[in-house]
């Protein structure tokens, strides 16, 4: 029998496009609502991957996630992202879809055909139908947050990143957790939280998690515990999503501050080996391709500048051209380098090249031309 996907309703926003769709599963029987948020530029751009947000208990918590997310792929601060919302629309369904055996703590029911929905259902015509860069994440609350923990008893995790919050913890998953994790060989994110109004029986089960999870010591676990003052089991929620969302896609931001004066701007030299290295950490962990920032450009080109490498420009020029290669950035950094050097004829010459191309940032055609002059000046007439 084939799955049948039913288009009911579509809404386009500033940021993205939202869609809710029926999903009829072999899986679970019956058929299931589920909420696709795609970002704006899915269109416009048919070649870029996106990660994808598996959210349990869609129906509240996609719009809490979808705003965050929207926002901080606005500032660059995150990826643009595909969420995924899985309606649970009444509390009997959301226990149903979360039953496990006594027994043996593991899924089973209606929580062993959830568990398969997910993995051998959705996911899978997610990634056929859009484009999915290979980084998961999975988010629940409370019962869904405890739940999502079964994908990580697997040899395997299908999901590179757990968002649990106040999660309601299955008996004797606070042990079997850090045992997972230390013998995991894959990168793992694993964020959870909670608030200091919270469940009084669950507060305590996630500090014993926190406090074993402490001792898997595993490098390739990168875990972070939020307990937040004066935060309910409900609010906490709030607190909670752009905290795991930092977490996750720490790694994507652009240069900040506090990272030129405290890593870059002390470097001697290989300022440019410390960008690429930078951007392939973006590829090996989230799997996505991007594009150095302009920014990023400018904050290596400074931290260059301060410690007078100069001989790194040329290095800088490469990752230009590669980059951006009909813009004027290329041209502009081997002109910035002769002219450092005192080479004031090569330097006009770049920058005489570089006004004939395509402005990008804050440099433009007048500017280069007035470098060019400028150059001009300083070189000896025969």
């Amino acid at each position: 029998m084939k799955q049948i996907v039913l288009f009911l309703f579509f809404s386009t926003s500033l940021f993205s496009q939202k869609t809710i769709e029926i999903f009829e599963s072999n899986k679970l029987g019956k058929s299931r609502e589920i909420t696709i948020g795609l970002p704006d530029s899915y269109e416009q751009n048919p070649n870029k991957s996106y990660p994808i947000l598996i959210l349990l208990d869609g129906d509240y918590l996609f719009d809490p996630f979808y705003g965050a997310l929207n926002y901080g792929a606005y500032w660059e601060d995150m990826p643009e992202t595909i969420i995924v919302g899985i309606s649970q629309n009444t509390n009997e369904e959301r226990v149903d879809d979360s039953n496990y055996d006594d027994a043996n703590g593991l899924p089973s029911g209606k929580g062993a055909a959830f568990f398969s929905f997910i993995g051998s259902e959705l996911l899978p015509y997610i990634e056929k139908k859009y484009r999915v860069a290979p980084f998961r994440i999975i988010a629940g609350h409370d019962t869904t947050a405890g739940y999502s923990n079964f994908f990580l008893y697997k040899d395997y995790s299908i999901f590179n990143a757990y968002i649990s919050l106040s999660p309601e913890l299955v008996p004797e998953m606070d042990t079997i957790i850090p045992e997972r994790f230390s013998a995991l060989k894959q990168p793992l994110f694993y964020y959870q939280s909670t608030g200091d109004g919270d469940i009084k029986e669950l507060l305590e089960d996630v500090k014993k998690l926190d406090a074993n999870i402490k001792t898997a010591n595993n490098p390739l676990i990168n875990y972070k515990y939020d307990q937040f003052k004066g935060a309910s089991h409900y609010s906490a929620v709030l607190y909670s999503i752009p905290s795991a969302l930092n977490q996750i896609f720490e790694c994507y931001k652009p240069i900040s501050m506090t990272e030129f004066s405290e890593k870059i701007a002390i470097l001697p030299n290989g300022q440019v080996k410390y960008l690429t290295d930078k951007y392939d950490l973006i590829t090996k962990i989230l799997g996505l391709k991007v594009a150095i920032r302009i920014s990023d450009f400018k904050a290596i080109e400074a931290a260059i500048l301060k410690n007078k490498s100069y001989t790194e420009l040329d290095k800088l020029t490469e990752l230009a051209r590669k980059n951006y290669p009909k813009s004027m950035l290329a041209d502009y950094e081997i002109g910035l380098m002769h002219e450092k050097l005192g080479d004031s004829k090569k330097a006009a010459k770049a920058y005489q090249k570089a006004s004939q191309l395509d402005e990008i940032g804050d440099l433009t055609k007048d500017m280069m031309l007035e470098k060019f002059d400028e150059m001009q000046s300083l070189t000896p007439k025969k």
